[in-house]
């Protein structure tokens, strides 16, 4: 590899089965292949030119490529400087979690390969940094808000997307409050403070934002929710 061209590859602190990749390349091609996860690519410089399935495309930089499970795919430069990137790799069963979570019966699927979002762009970019942050909660955080934004904006999905009511949020925050203050050392998470509201975990995220115009402060981390050393 080109000393110029670089590449690494982690995990999600709070969501194991999930690979990342962040990478810049030059002369680097790849040759078709196949993923058992999703593919969910933001390319931040440069242009990259990807074959998915039957669709050719080229990316430049602000565009986010999406592969699903098992679908042929490549890539090589699609402009003298190259490309950088950084890739989230989802199972299956995440996404259709996350799906489920959202309203709908299925996993979702996605009808174009290449979107021009850039509040999603924002978003993954976000999520894509903090997954290397010391602070748990807010990887998980920005994650699933990345991947909310992209599932109800672009997803295909055979259920709606479900709304609770706006005017349950002062009162489900309430209640947040009281779960954190009423026992600091505690280890709670999004998980548990949704499972107290019977609401989901975008749900918590909302009513945060809803409330008091900021997403979860954080929160100590269980065992299997830790960021990575520096």
């Amino acid at each position: 590899m080109d000393a110029t061209e670089t590449r690494k590859y982690w995990r999600h602190p709070c969501f194991p089965e999930l690979g990342l990749f962040k990478a810049r390349f030059t002369q680097h091609r790849y040759e078709l292949h196949t993923h058992p996860t999703y593919v969910i690519a933001l390319i931040t410089a440069g242009c990259e030119r990807i074959r998915i399935g039957r669709h050719k495309i080229i990316a430049p930089a602000g565009t986010i490529a999406v592969v699903h499970p098992e679908e042929w795919h490549d890539g090589e430069q699609g402009a003298d400087e190259g490309w950088a990137y950084r890739t989230f790799y989802p199972p299956v069963p995440l996404m259709a979690g996350l799906a489920h979570e959202l309203g709908s019966a299925d996993a979702p699927v996605f009808s174009r390969p290449n979107i021009e979002d850039s509040d999603l762009a924002a978003a993954l970019m976000a999520a894509h940094q903090s997954s290397t942050s010391q602070d748990a909660t807010q990887a998980e955080t920005s994650l699933l808000v990345a991947l909310r934004h992209l599932i109800v904006r672009h997803g295909d999905c055979s259920g709606s997307v479900e709304e609770i009511e706006s005017s349950g949020s002062r009162r489900r925050f309430s209640l947040y409050q009281e779960l954190v203050e009423s026992d600091l050392d505690s280890q709670l998470d999004l998980q548990r403070l949704a499972d107290a509201a019977r609401v989901t975990r975008f749900q918590v995220i909302r009513d945060f934002k809803k409330a008091i115009d900021l997403t979860p402060p954080p929160i100590s981390a269980t065992e299997d929710c830790v960021a990575p050393a520096a």
